[in-house]
């Protein structure tokens, strides 16, 4: 028989110690027991309350492929604490012959059993309303008594003896003048810069980053307020900045809210890591600038004649670009002789790069036929020590082979080309006016593009044929405003054969 093993614990708190002791136990249960483990599936720091649990729900998943029978936990607790989602996901794994076991709890398969498994259930769930009703009676106290709950601790502040807040001495004057400096006009990326220059630190000691100091920015503590869930007490915590300039700031923030954020500009160029210069060859990135009516203005150039002058290529609109490329991809989809070539083509790659598990079957197919000569010179009366010895030793051998089979089953599933079909087709329906669908558009199909000063290269990643498209064309079909500067007066598809779809 064979099986896996879920192992689990619920908090930060709880050390690698705690997985490795459970591993132990359910592998000898394991061994005593003749059955065979073929993997393990482990979540760090995730309570059994809940089913969002990545490694469980993968080995729920799992279960449907008839791979396994059993399912080897420490405790019945580590697979669930409540009675609903126990109940609901031990029938899913029925439905495929898996049964849950517990290493450490005797329950027998009789009515019995059936009983004591139910209890140890319940007694789970209760254990774990317990522990909660326990951990919120006692953060409430605190919460009363204006007390550190835990988390994250705002940069200039200690916790004293008593768990409550106190002033740090030496990151508090960091704080105020992060709030000064930003009030008088500064960003929070000139504030992360200048706080990391001063050895600033967060509480967990890592470096300020941008999100650290916008939450520091409108972190009320600073004003003296304490916070915990509902609870809300003026004058519980120490003040450190003034209010008038905490309202100064908060008002910034809400004015800046408004503005486009520019930090996250670089993001909304699709095209970055795959366009590239048709001149000198350089990757090509975004850019903005302002015109002379203060409107921002968006560009692809080329890194070598941004940096060092010696690339004569011209920027390009990036809206105009990128609405081409992304035009053209799905006119790509749109044609079904291409998908269903692609979804060869991926098949076909698939069995090409698992060279482990054919290699395995093959060994897999010669210990079978050993074990068949060892039985034909038994029933030919051959029967000797080393006869079988050999026999045990190619039994083992086969129970180990299949044993390797069935992980690098679990680790890398072969698709099958109605799978790949579904997948190719949900792209049609995406909607290219979103940024994220145009993004995974562009990763999953677009090889490389060459954007020269009169022609632009598209290479798209499962294409074998090539067309060719006028300017006229691109500007009916596009409708794109291609008035100014340098722009392609001929687009032209062509085909890669060495990079296939998925490819990046």
């Amino acid at each position: 028989m064979k099986a896996v093993i879920y192992a689990r614990y619920s908090s930060e708190g709880q050390r690698e110690e705690s997985i490795e002791g459970q591993l132990r136990e359910c592998k000898e249960y394991a061994e005593k027991n003749n059955i065979a483990v073929i993997n393990t599936y482990i979540d760090r720091a995730f309570s059994a309350r809940t089913d969002d649990r990545p490694d469980f729900q993968r080995m729920i998943k799992d279960s449907g492929k008839k791979l396994f029978d059993y399912i080897i936990v420490w405790k019945l607790d580590r697979f669930a604490r409540n009675r609903y989602d126990s109940a609901h996901y031990k029938h899913i794994l029925k439905k495929s012959n898996v049964k849950v076991i517990s290493a450490t709890e005797a329950i027998s398969n009789d009515s019995t059993g059936i009983l004591l498994e139910s209890l140890l259930e319940g007694f789970a769930e209760y254990v774990s309303a317990d522990i909660s009703e326990k951990v919120i009676r006692g953060m409430t106290e605190n919460a009363l008594k204006c007390k550190w709950n835990g988390g994250g601790l705002p940069v200039g502040y200690v916790i004293n003896e008593e768990q409550h807040y106190e002033i740090d001495p030496m990151t508090a004057p960091f704080v105020v003048e992060a709030f000064q400096r930003y009030a008088n006009g500064e960003k929070v990326v000139d504030l992360v810069k200048w706080l990391n220059s001063c050895g600033v630190q967060t509480y967990k000691k890592r470096p300020m980053g941008f999100d650290s100091v916008g939450r520091m920015l409108k972190n009320r503590n600073y004003i003296g307020e304490y916070r915990y869930a509902e609870f809300v007490t003026p004058g519980g915590v120490p003040a450190i900045v003034p209010d008038d300039l905490f309202e100064k700031v908060q008002e910034r923030i809400a004015k800046n809210k408004k503005a486009p954020a520019r930090h996250k500009a670089e993001d909304d160029y699709i095209l970055t890591t795959k366009l590239f210069c048709g001149l000198c060859g350089a990757l090509m990135f975004g850019e903005s600038g302002r015109g002379s009516l203060n409107k921002v203005y968006h560009y692809y150039k080329c890194s070598t004649a941004k940096k060092f002058h010696a690339c004569k290529k011209k920027t390009v609109k990036k809206v105009w670009l990128e609405d081409i490329v992304v035009n053209y991809t799905v006119q790509l989809l749109a044609d079904d002789t291409i998908l269903d070539k692609t979804a060869d083509k991926i098949l076909e790659l698939q069995k090409r790069e698992n060279i482990t598990l054919p290699m395995l079957k093959r060994q897999l197919a010669e210990a079978e036929r050993g074990i068949e000569n060892m039985l034909n010179a038994i029933q030919q009366g051959i029967l000797t020590q080393s006869t079988k010895s050999r026999l045990d030793q190619l039994e083992a051998t086969k129970s180990d082979i299949e044993i390797k089979i069935l992980q690098e089953e679990i680790e890398t599933p072969l698709l099958s080309k109605e799978h790949i079909m579904f997948w190719l087709h949900k792209f049609r329906g995406i909607d290219v006016a979103k940024l994220e669908h145009r993004k995974m558009l562009i990763d999953t199909f677009v090889n490389s593009i060459f954007l020269y000063d009169d022609r632009l290269v598209i290479t798209f990643n499962n294409r074998e044929d090539a067309k060719d498209v006028i300017l006229e064309e691109v500007e009916e079909a596009f409708r794109s405003d291609i008035t100014a500067g340098a722009v392609p007066v001929l687009i032209r598809a062509v085909a890669t054969t060495a990079r296939i779809a998925l490819n990046k």
